[in-house]
């Protein structure tokens, strides 16, 4: 297992977000987005977003993804 940020990854807050994957950590954050926007957390609001869109248009968003799988392999198991 590993751990990143909400920070770690576009967002606001130091929650961290742990996984067996770089993808496990994304969902999760995904998640967590959703569930702060929809409480009525204004500071998400932008990294939901921009979350939203990685979604909706994944080739154009593969920088972004490749970037976190890159500092998630790099990361120590917790």
């Amino acid at each position: 297992m590993k751990t990143m940020t909400c920070k770690d990854l576009g967002g606001p807050c130091d929650l961290a977000h742990s996984g067996a994957t770089a993808d496990d950590v994304i969902n999760a954050q995904d998640q967590h987005l959703k569930e702060v926007v929809k409480a009525g957390d204004e500071a998400h609001g932008p990294a939901r977003k921009e979350m939203k869109g990685r979604w909706l248009h994944p080739k154009k968003s593969l920088g972004w993804y490749n970037d976190v799988k890159a500092r998630f392999a790099e990361l120590p198991e917790d």
